[in-house]
């Protein structure tokens, strides 16, 4: 037999196959936490943009001149997006206040208390929205090396078992093992890398977004109060 035929084989199926149960099952459970976070990544990736995209087309409307109340009527009875919907409770605290006739002061204030309220619920619960699958991320990037790792330190220990069972110290003898347990912890580094730098890149951008709603907001409530200070 030459060399080449009974040289051992280091490709990752081969690494995988030749690993015990326990490490085959870190290795299983790592690509699978791996797969999840890559289909977080991409959700949110394109969640965003579509986000984002929106939020621009909806601000450059509120912005170009026409009335708040026109704006809000051509987003339509259930709009998805955040804004338009704060837009339109915003307004219809208005239209429930001007409704009951004049106000004083003090009513004027209850109203921008409710209307600040509101708005703060709905950015609450869109912020949440947003943020979904990023806790997923967070795990995959923390416990994902410490996983692998397990694996390895498994791995090695079979290792230390086929050499006292073989009484051979060869490094033919030992390097399979070896491979075989360290081939884990990349595992673990694979999937933690992307999760842990996509946690930190939408956690971000989740901020962004949450911050973008509150100038929103704010400048919804100094819309109102213009105009209430023109009743009262």
């Amino acid at each position: 037999m030459d060399a080449a035929a009974a040289a051992p084989n280091f490709s990752f199926f081969a690494l995988f196959m030749q690993a015990d149960w326990v490490v085959k099952s870190v290795m299983i459970g790592l690509i699978l936490a791996s797969l999840g976070s890559w289909a977080v990544i991409l959700d949110k990736l394109f969640r965003f943009q579509a986000l984002n995209r929106a939020a621009n087309r909806f601000e450059e409307q509120v912005s170009g001149g026409r009335s708040l109340e026109d704006v809000a009527g051509e987003a339509g009875a259930n709009p998805r997006h955040a804004l338009p919907r704060m837009l339109q409770a915003a307004l219809k605290e208005w239209r429930d206040a001007k409704s009951k006739g004049a106000m004083s002061e003090t009513q004027a204030g209850f109203l921008i208390a409710r209307i600040d309220r509101i708005l703060d619920t709905q950015i609450a619960r869109e912020t949440t929205k947003v943020e979904e699958g990023l806790g997923s991320l967070a795990i995959v990037a923390t416990a994902s090396p410490f996983i692998g790792l397990f694996g390895t330190v498994w791995g090695i220990m079979h290792a230390f078992q086929n050499i006292a069972l073989s009484k051979n110290t060869s490094l033919a003898v030992v390097a399979p093992s070896i491979a075989e347990a360290l081939f884990a912890t990349a595992i673990g580094l694979i999937a933690a890398i992307p999760a842990y730098i996509a946690y930190n890149k939408f956690s971000t951008d989740a901020g962004k977004y949450a911050g973008r709603l509150e100038g929103f907001a704010d400048d919804l409530s100094t819309a109102i109060q213009r105009r209430l200070a023109e009743r009262v």
